[in-house]
């Protein structure tokens, strides 16, 4: 397609002597495929990798993209509800993980007073911070989908922090976190198990954390967030530590389930397992990465040695996908396989993302 940038064309003519890092040809498929217009969701993921700097094939920033194009309004006046569709009518993914877009807005550090041009007139990311406080519901938000609500307020809410629902609930915000960490726990306790025992896998059987969209890795997100604030570690104690310790366990076990995976699936179904590996790998690295940068936490040196052997797995991965043609296939993957295309972008923005974490990291 004539939108492909020239980025992504010297990536794919790479010889195989020069193939560039992984973190090139991933950050180069997200910002090809991410900036569609059409595609908010593809753009909330190039904006996870890019900043506020991230424009859509069109020029806009992708930003206001997603405001003007996507958000709508129910009622008028201060408590009007504000809301993006999980889906627009054609299928496409606007916000699929409920309040996924005011957090992409908030991480790329946009302020509060920021203001938006919607079909109505101007709005402000505070007013859709307000707008989730009023649509926060506690069961809605300790669900698997519940991760990216979690991970918003925590970035705007300071421990002590409470506000009253549209159902007149008072919301203890630290309440809510402590039930996070532990719906955490209680999702990787099969896992906490295994690796207590010392077995070398736990089966991923859609169970527990698995039931979780990107294997409840936002969910470990959101909670480590609220844990940058010193009073929340000293309240949780160890507790959180101990769910990292299960994260680096779950690189080992995963990692074996992937090998096994491809090794034995016929040529048609070694896609899947490809992208599910850059999934994982890259969510990983993400997710450590912010929370060395949001909390200070520094990995011991056996979890660094972890930390670039998912590295090395990601490249190996990111390898085999681009010898599979898969990058290069992109067009045709949207209509025949929608879900890997859909995956191939958004997964690649957050592996590029976790990579930049990494960037400089040599053992420790």
């Amino acid at each position: 397609m004539a939108s492909v940038t020239l980025a992504l064309l010297a990536v794919l003519v790479a010889t195989p002597a020069a193939r560039p890092p992984a973190e090139e040809v991933l950050r180069a498929q997200c910002q090809t495929w991410a900036s569609d217009p059409k595609n908010p969701w593809a753009l909330a993921h190039g904006i996870t990798l890019e900043g506020r700097s991230f424009k859509a094939r069109d020029g806009r920033p992708a930003a206001n993209v997603i405001v003007s194009d996507f958000l709508r309004r129910e009622g008028s006046g201060p408590n009007a509800d504000l809301r993006f569709e999980a889906f627009s009518a054609d299928g496409t993914p606007v916000e699929p993980h409920p309040n996924l877009q005011v957090k992409t807005l908030l991480l790329a550090g946009h302020p509060l007073s920021q203001a938006f041009q919607a079909g109505w007139g101007r709005v402000t990311l505070g007013t859709l911070v307000e707008d989730l406080k009023r649509d926060f519901r506690r069961d809605s938000a300790l669900s698997p989908h519940g991760a990216w609500t979690l991970d918003a307020l925590s970035h705007v809410l300071p421990p002590g922090s409470t506000f009253t629902n549209g159902a007149g609930e008072s919301i203890r915000f630290d309440a809510v976190m402590d039930e996070a960490l532990a719906l955490l726990e209680r999702e990787q306790s099969e896992l906490m198990a295994g690796m207590k025992a010392g077995l070398p896998q736990v089966p991923k059987r859609k169970q527990g954390i698995y039931a979780h969209p990107c294997g409840g890795l936002h969910l470990f997100q959101a909670v480590a967030t609220h844990a940058r604030h010193p009073s929340v570690r000293k309240a949780w104690g160890s507790r959180l530590d101990a769910q990292v310790d299960v994260l680096f366990y779950r690189l080992a076990s995963e990692s074996r389930q992937y090998d096994a995976a491809l090794s034995s699936a016929p040529p048609q179904y070694r896609l899947p397992v490809l992208v599910q590996m850059v999934k994982f790998y890259g969510h990983f690295l993400e997710t450590l990465g912010r929370f060395r940068e949001e909390t200070r936490w520094k990995p011991s040196p056996s979890q660094a040695q972890a930390v670039d052997q998912a590295r090395a797995l990601l490249d190996g991965a990111v390898r085999r996908l681009d010898m599979s043609g898969a990058f290069r296939d992109m067009e045709s993957l949207k209509t025949t396989q929608p879900q890997s295309y859909l995956d191939l972008i958004g997964d690649s923005c957050h592996a590029a993302h976790g990579l930049s974490y990494w960037r400089n990291h040599l053992g420790g």
